[in-house]
């Protein structure tokens, strides 16, 4: 989980200091806190403020957020971990074509809870939880190949 007390330090270091954009990542979650988003995605800067994103790729470019969603969705997006693809591989919601997936979005996880299963190399690789909450989005389809570092669920620990 991460520290909202954290979060805000990092924002007011990077706002008081010459630094345009801080990216910290620490097990599962990223952080990226840029005072001009703007410069990467190609518009106008001059009204965008400090924005926080928590994605697992930066360079992906995503449009701005009305001024007052941003805020609301800066800090839902904060409290979202994602859990990523540690391997290239398929994505395997159940452990057979029959059977029911491992979770749902809604359904609250345990520490060491199979998540899913990626399959590399006609080998079968459990993916379990490291943290206890509640699955938040299910970011890939079933039989779905996934590179390393893609963001396959998102969570909202405990």
């Amino acid at each position: 989980m991460i520290d909202m007390a954290f979060l805000k330090r990092l924002i007011e270091l990077v706002e008081s200091s010459d630094i345009d954009t801080l990216e910290i990542s620490r097990w599962a979650t990223k952080i990226r806190i840029s005072k001009n988003p703007s410069a990467i995605l190609g518009v106008n800067a001059a009204s965008t403020p400090l924005t926080l994103r928590t994605d697992a790729n930066p360079s992906v470019a995503q449009p701005p957020a009305p001024a007052g969603a941003e805020a609301v969705e800066t800090v839902e997006q904060a409290e979202l971990l994602e859990v990523t693809s540690p391997m290239v591989g398929t994505f395997y919601r159940a452990p057979a074509p029959d059977a029911d997936p491992y979770v749902e979005v809604g359904d609250h996880v345990k520490v060491g809870q199979t998540l899913c299963i990626l399959e590399a190399m006609k080998l079968m690789n459990e993916l379990e939880a490291e943290v206890a909450g509640t699955i938040v989005e299910i970011a890939v389809e079933n039989a779905e190949p996934v590179e390393y570092g893609q963001a396959l669920f998102r969570i909202r620990p405990d």
